[in-house]
């Protein structure tokens, strides 16, 4: 480890193991109100990749309000990019020769069948003091937050010293080309806060906030895929060479395959901290074990068998779907399976082919890289000390006395496109969901209003404390 790595772990510890603890803040009523009007509004605009996509005007929605928050329409870019668009909006800073920072995040969801939710979701829903809807969590709540507490900020009269930019990709569920042409586009960022990342938990008894976490390293998503071919023939001729066969046999071996385990200074501090509320003994005992040698064979066995700590000490691999076949009565002709892998920092997708090659050990199987441009492998951000005490005031400010500690991504975000850049970015969103409330991505998706008002003050102390 380096002597700045270490200075800035030394750092991020200190505020880890010692958060402030400062009174209640004022509201900023106007920034809320706006903020789930907003998100309100963005959640009815059906901003779906395909035939009907309206992230488009999910972008106008955001423009328009920073325009009438003080911005230019010279400020504000908004690009079509095949079915989709893009949004980029400047607030010049008085120091030209400070790196932006870059607020980060997308307007695009995932689909949804209205047949199988209990309210509709593209039908914005208060209830019980949720707000519900396709994208109310991920991400069109966060997004509406950022652009009202930028707005207050404008309103109090901040001015920033660095340019502020606020970014939204418009096709982060599917493709991901967007935030790949954004990043280049804003390349010679200082840093990025991706507000489409980390997070905090509520207690599922109490509904107190248990800890918040930072993204401060995600895993690369990658998937290849396994073909084998075989002339075939009548079934009722059965052969000693099958593809079926062959194929099953291949993805045994990888079902069977555990990648070497891994550790960075963000998965290290991860389980250093959240072994502190972790309510299994023995899932604790593994995390610290683990944090203090990522070779003890328990911690590997514990950690490995919980589906939500196994991506955090290694890459994995696993298949997903397979086809083949062409006939009922007919030998397989052609048989593929589709493997999907979440690499851990440090490692090249053509690294991880290679060795799922080694793996399978069959000549046969041919293993080919089936993700191509949608996806870059990115390294882990340094653990800036900048980034760690802006963060952690804002945490303080807004949630007294929480918890505040890094967490590496299994999946995917547009975090990636810029790290592959060399720009730090960092998922910061402050939210707190129970995990029995958590539906990204699923049916009922919702988020709580109470995040709403300390969330406005969030932002408002992170932003200035990044950019003056």
């Amino acid at each position: 480890m380096s002597l700045r790595n270490l200075v800035a772990l030394t750092v991020a510890a200190t505020a880890l193991t010692a958060p402030p603890v400062l009174a209640k803040p004022a509201g900023h009523p106007v920034a809320e109100a706006q903020t789930l009007e907003l998100a309100k509004q963005a959640i009815a605009l059906r901003s779906v990749a395909g035939p009907g996509n309206k992230t488009i005007d999910v972008d106008r929605l955001m423009a328009n309000a920073l325009i009438a928050g003080g911005w230019k329409d010279s400020d504000i870019e908004i690009t079509p990019v095949d079915d989709t668009a893009y949004m980029i909006a400047t607030w010049p800073g008085s120091d030209p020769k400070l790196k932006p920072l870059v607020i980060s995040g997308h307007l695009d969801v995932v689909q949804a069948d209205p047949k199988d939710w209990v309210r509709d979701p593209f039908t914005p829903i208060v209830e019980n003091g949720m707000l519900y809807g396709r994208g109310s969590s991920d991400m069109k709540t966060s997004a509406a937050l950022a652009v009202a507490s930028l707005i207050e900020l404008r309103r109090e009269g901040y001015k920033p010293r660095r340019t502020i930019i606020i970014q939204f990709s418009g096709d982060e569920e599917t493709t991901m080309k967007t935030g790949a042409i954004i990043a280049r586009k804003l390349k010679d960022a200082g840093l990025v806060i991706n507000i489409d990342g980390g997070g905090g938990t509520f207690d599922e008894t109490s509904g107190k906030p248990l800890f918040w976490t930072w993204d401060g390293a995600e895993k690369t998503y990658n998937d290849y895929s396994l073909t084998v071919t075989n002339p075939g023939g009548h079934s009722s001729e059965p052969r000693p060479v099958n593809a079926m066969v062959q194929m099953a046999q291949a993805i045994e071996k990888i079902g069977a395959y555990h990648f070497k385990t891994e550790i960075n200074p963000v998965t290290k501090a991860f389980f250093e901290n959240a072994a502190k509320f972790e309510t299994d003994p023995k899932m604790a005992q593994a995390m610290r074990a683990f944090a203090a040698n990522p070779n003890d064979p328990e911690a590997i066995a514990v950690l490995r068998a919980d589906p939500a700590q196994v991506g955090k000490i290694g890459t994995t691999c696993v298949p997903t779907m397979i086809e083949g076949g062409h006939a009922q009565n007919a030998l397989p002709q052609s048989v593929t399976a589709n493997i999907n892998c979440r690499i851990f920092p440090g490692h090249t997708r053509e690294e991880i082919r290679q060795e799922l090659e080694r793996v399978i050990g069959m000549p046969e199987i041919k293993v080919a890289d089936a993700t191509g441009d949608e996806s870059v492998a990115s390294p882990a951000s340094p653990m800036r000390p900048d980034f760690v005490k802006a963060v952690t005031d804002a945490m303080a400010r807004s949630w007294p006395g929480v918890p505040v500690f890094p967490v590496q991504a299994s999946g995917a975000s547009d975090s990636m496109w810029y790290r592959a850049l060399g720009v730090d970015s960092y998922g910061a969103a402050p939210f707190f969901i129970k995990d029995s409330d958590s539906f990204a991505h699923g049916l009922n998706e919702r988020i709580p209003l109470s995040n709403i008002a300390p969330g406005v003050v969030f932002f408002l102390t992170l932003i200035p404390e990044l950019s003056k």
